[in-house]
């Protein structure tokens, strides 16, 4: 699908990481992390790493599927955020989400943590179903899940974001 697409990795954060996001404290996270995160995990996303804290307080095992930093080994620093909202559920279906620093975007990141997201979820054999919800307004995101086969599947109202298109791909078909 992509002809260059960026080498990145995508790391998992430890749970006091995503504590101190939790908690609003960047500083703290950094003392923690397994590599520098920029303000980028911290501005506006506090919700996020609310949430993924209480997760991981309900479900241990959960952090193997949620959010990671997206590095560039390149320019050796965290571009953005990526991962599952959480493991397969009953059906079979993983929904990811993925963020890219605004310093960082219309590079190619996005797309690099998308195929990787993919990739992990085709290895994976109880996942069926790859999700993806997105603002409509978020031209960018829609655009580039398409080119992966996503297909629009309804619409949701999130707390957070508001009106969401549910767009699936079947795993292992993008």
């Amino acid at each position: 699908m992509s002809a260059a697409l960026k080498n990145i990795q995508l790391i998992q954060l430890p749970r006091g990481v995503i504590d101190a996001l939790a908690a609003g404290n960047l500083p703290a996270a950094n003392q923690e992390a397994p590599l520098e995160l920029t303000e980028h995990f911290s501005r506006d996303r506090q919700p996020l790493w609310r949430m993924r804290s209480a997760q991981l307080r309900e479900n241990p095992g959960d952090a193997v599927w949620i959010t990671r930093a997206i590095f560039d080994p390149e320019v050796g620093r965290a571009v953005g955020l990526a991962g599952f909202h959480g493991p397969p559920d009953e059906a079979g279906m993983v929904e990811v989400g993925y963020s890219v620093d605004p310093a960082y975007r219309r590079q190619g990141y996005a797309r690099a943590a998308l195929e990787a997201l993919l990739a992990a979820a085709a290895r994976e054999p109880s996942i069926r179903t790859v999700r993806a919800t997105i603002s409509p307004d978020n031209s960018v995101s829609r655009r580039l899940v398409e080119q992966y086969g996503f297909a629009a599947n309804g619409e949701q109202w999130d707390d957070e974001d508001g009106l969401e298109i549910i767009y699936e791909v079947p795993a292992g078909d993008s």
